[in-house]
């Protein structure tokens, strides 16, 4: 009646038809009871096929479209699964930065797409080619452009963009750390060059990057100025910043001359006024915007645009002075995972103080 014929589909044989009925002399009850177990049987044996066929899910913030906030859609995702070089993280917290904004309202057109770039997690699974990692890590990383994928349950991270994560912190200040401190890290020491002794001027040192930014120039023995508004004094001073400037009452450039470095991490016009507090052969690092090369000779500076990439060297530096004592993230609210939309909102701004993280899972046992 119903059997298998070895590809897998399900015919009817009419000749055990024939046997069960004509020579067996079946009554129709019976032959319907039998049709419908051997039916049950194949079913049955079909459904273990059938659950191994569905690829495990997550839940996830993914991106259909660019737009406002309310494109950000919490639901149901294909769980990504590592390649060679690759860790597979299970999230506890993601950070959230200025550049997620950006990429909402259009800066990808990849869809659907799950963003974020800073994660701090557990190693679920590592590729084949991955030895820095084992299965049960507690790990953060920078997520680069292509990859992303951090506002989810679980995110993939190549093995040379995660390092093991500080010790002495949780997995929420941990989120708040790659972008952002790469970012100053990569302004003051790689492209700056900072030493001690020296005097660094940072445009909004209350933000995400200026806060690692004061805490690394400090860290390096450098005398550190910085602007942040009047609600954010208090916390220019907790940094240890030498020379705190309300931006709000004052002028930089009425107060401050010869620095050896600025850091632009704000937009509008500061960039334009910041050429002629440097001295001669100084710095002007940007993260909003490329420095004017004619400003620059005019001054006899160097000036430089930064885009951060992910590094797991500067992870590791990093996790080392945050383990010394020598940096604090600063968070200023925890989110879950659904509220990201107030997250963006917050971010879009302007004026957050320090980082805010998503909250995506408990702290693992």
């Amino acid at each position: 009646m119903l059997c298998c014929d070895g590809s897998g589909q399900v015919k009817f044989d009419y000749a055990l038809f024939q046997r069960d009925y004509f020579v067996l002399k079946v009554t129709p009850m019976q032959f319907l009871r039998s049709i419908c177990s051997q039916f049950l049987v194949v079913l049955v044996a079909a459904l273990p096929f059938a659950a191994a066929a569905q690829p495990p899910t997550m839940k996830a913030i993914v991106l259909h479209e660019s737009g406002g906030p309310e494109v950000l859609k919490y639901e149901d995702a294909p769980r990504p699964q590592p390649k060679d070089d690759e860790v597979l993280i299970r999230v506890m917290a993601a950070g959230v930065n200025p550049v997620d904004v950006f990429i909402r309202e259009g800066r990808s057109n990849r869809f659907p797409f799950i963003p974020g770039m800073d994660v701090a997690g557990v190693v679920e699974e590592a590729g084949n080619k991955v030895t820095k990692f084992k299965r049960g890590d507690a790990v953060y990383a920078y997520l680069s452009f292509e990859e992303q994928g951090g506002y989810a349950e679980f995110a993939v991270a190549n093995q040379d963009h995660a390092t093991l994560k500080p010790r002495s912190i949780d997995f929420e200040k941990a989120a708040a750390v790659p972008l952002a401190a790469t970012t100053a890290w990569q302004a003051l020491v790689e492209t700056a060059g900072l030493s001690a002794g020296q005097t660094v001027l940072i445009h909004g040192g209350s933000g995400g990057v200026g806060t690692f930014a004061v805490q690394i120039a400090k860290a390096r023995g450098a005398k550190v100025i910085a602007t942040a508004s009047t609600a954010n004094q208090d916390l220019l001073k907790q940094l240890g910043v030498d020379q705190p400037i309300d931006y709000t009452t004052t002028k930089f450039e009425d107060v401050v001359k010869d620095v050896d470095v600025v850091l632009n991490a704000v937009r509008g016009d500061t960039l334009a006024r910041s050429y002629g507090v440097v001295k001669k052969g100084g710095i002007i690092v940007s993260i909003t915007g490329q420095p004017d090369p004619a400003e620059l000779e005019k001054h006899g500076i160097r000036g430089s645009g930064l885009g951060a990439h992910p590094d797991a060297k500067v992870l590791e530096e990093l996790a080392k002075l945050i383990d010394a004592g020598k940096i604090t993230p600063i968070v200023s609210v925890v989110m879950p995972l659904v509220d990201v939309a107030k997250a963006h909102e917050q971010i879009a701004s302007r004026h957050t103080r320090g980082k805010i993280v998503l909250k995506i899972a408990e702290t693992a046992k």
